[in-house]
């Protein structure tokens, strides 16, 4: 039986993202919702969980830090009606738009390329990541009211969809006083469509933490535009009757030029955004990058104590990686807060325009050479990570809690065998026997839970950790879940949120 128009357009779309208007439910509860991702037959599966697990108070959480930097204080609500604003599409593009660049620096330009359909004045509202007394974010500035244009269709190339061709509309001088951080763009059109850029200020200065926003994963997720004909990421693509089309056909190459399908927003960026939150909340001191910058050499891990991966990180360059374990020989701390991370090698590549670092290419299993996958070139992920990708979770499992006695599970009040409800979910990592574990001092595995994999197998999840010859601490949380029960209503365990003030603490003090 055939599919409506409609089914076959959106079976990707706001089911894959599970983003509405953030402003939708309040003033800024950004991204506290449910993600949801696809799976290897390309249908479109949960990982979250529908009975949230029991929570103690979050209060309990890290009492100490320093205080944490602000900008101004979040503003009243929007006054404008929810009810009026509608998240705008890839079919009809009401309005829709890209940077220049993911990350720029305090005092740089970041330029900002908007398609209006039809066309009018729109404008673009500035905010900036973090807790904000519980708002999730604040306001920073506002554009003049700016006319928009149609701009042209995204040019194609053997399934790369490239926008890099569109006219700048808004070009933001970033103030020299801007505090570093995730900050999104909101663009909203004058009768009431809106979308979402994100982009990073990242800042170079010495810090305890650096966190690296994974936009190159972000990006090979990206299937836009989600239109039934046009769009694909590294996962998906479209036939000519509109269904959409599996891994084999996808893509090899995608642009860092276009829009983020759907509302704007990255697939898995709430996982960023809820460390921010909680991180920032404890006084953290935080610096800001992302993956594209570690790619290019613009980060010094000298400069600080450690580095955080918040969320999905899976695909990583030579250089990333070439960086990431110098730091960890220099005694820099690494924290991986997800599963699945440094999957795939990919490389980086200019733009038509000549700008560097826009095409994202990764060939996978297809084609003449050798494969992507890092544990298949004989640089198996878990010899720097300590664990390595094991497969999907269909349904949240139990994360059960292992060597209760050791310090990162101190005053969590967690003991052997307890069970983080939902806490094993979306991907899971493991410790394979057969592949070489990395120097270390000391290791120490903080759980092990079996789950069920999609054909019904029993396999599990383990969470670890270790002591670099360094002295540098590598973390890895070996699912998905870890940075929702940092700061996600419904998420939310207090047992993590210890945990991981833990860890951090002792990172930050070099213990």
């Amino acid at each position: 039986m055939a599919q409506p128009e409609h089914t076959r357009r959106w079976e990707s779309g706001a089911l894959a993202h599970a983003v509405t208007d953030p402003f939708g439910q309040g003033p800024l509860p950004w991204l506290r919702g449910r993600d949801h991702y696809f799976d290897d037959t390309g249908h479109v599966v949960p990982w979250y969980v529908d009975t949230p697990p029991e929570q103690t108070s979050p209060e309990r959480g890290r009492p100490r830090g320093r205080p944490g930097r602000r900008t101004r204080p979040a503003g009243p609500p929007d006054p404008r009606p929810s009810t009026g604003l509608r998240t705008a599409d890839d079919v009809h593009r009401q309005i829709k738009g890209f940077a220049s660049t993911a990350a720029v620096a305090p005092g740089e330009a970041i330029d900002f390329r908007i398609t209006v359909d039809p066309p009018q004045q729109f404008s673009v509202d500035i905010y900036r990541i973090g807790h904000y007394a519980g708002d999730g974010a604040a306001q920073i500035t506002t554009s003049p009211r700016l006319s928009g244009i149609v701009q042209p269709a995204p040019l194609t190339a053997d399934r790369a969809v490239s926008c890099h061709h569109w006219w700048m509309s808004w070009r933001l001088q970033v103030p020299s006083y801007w505090n570093p951080g995730a900050y999104v763009a909101v663009l909203t059109t004058a009768d009431g469509y809106r979308s979402h850029i994100p982009f990073t200020v990242r800042d170079d200065r010495p810090a305890d933490l650096l966190l690296l926003l994974p936009d190159i994963t972000w990006q090979a997720y990206n299937l836009y535009p989600e239109d039934g004909r046009t769009g694909a990421s590294l996962y998906h693509a479209w036939d000519e009757q509109g269904r959409l089309l599996g891994e084999r056909d996808a893509a090899t190459t995608v642009s860092f030029d276009r829009p983020y399908a759907g509302a704007g927003l990255p697939l898995h960026v709430g996982h960023a955004y809820d460390f921010i939150r909680w991180a920032e909340r404890y006084g953290y001191d935080l610096a800001y990058a992302d993956a594209t910058d570690l790619h290019a050499g613009r980060v010094d891990p000298a400069r600080y104590r450690g580095l955080v991966f918040p969320g999905h990180d899976e695909y990583w360059s030579a250089a990333m990686r070439r960086t990431v374990e110098g730091a960890r020989a220099q005694g820099t701390s690494l924290v991986f807060l997800s599963a699945n991370t440094m999957y795939w090698q990919i490389e980086l590549s200019g733009s038509p325009a000549g700008t560097p670092d826009r095409l994202l290419t990764c060939r996978k299993r297809r084609g003449p050479g050798r494969s992507a996958l890092w544990r298949e070139i004989d640089r198996p992920e878990q010899h720097l990570i300590g664990i390595q990708y094991a497969g999907r979770v269909p349904e949240p499992h139990p994360l059960i809690v292992r060597n209760a006695g050791h310090w990162m599970w101190e005053a969590t009040g967690a003991h052997d065998g307890d069970e983080l409800p939902g806490m094993v979910a979306g991907e899971a990592d493991r410790y394979f026997p057969r592949t070489p574990l990395p120097e270390h001092q000391e290791r120490v595995l903080l759980a092990h839970s079996p789950y069920r994999d999609g054909g019904g197998g029993r396999r599990h999840q383990e969470t670890s950790l270790y002591r670099a010859p360094s002295g540098a601490l590598v973390f890895a949380s070996g699912t998905f879940a870890w940075s929702p029960a940092l700061d996600r209503p419904g998420h939310v365990d207090a047992r993590v949120q210890r945990a991981t003030a833990n860890l951090l603490d002792r990172i930050c003090k070099r213990d």
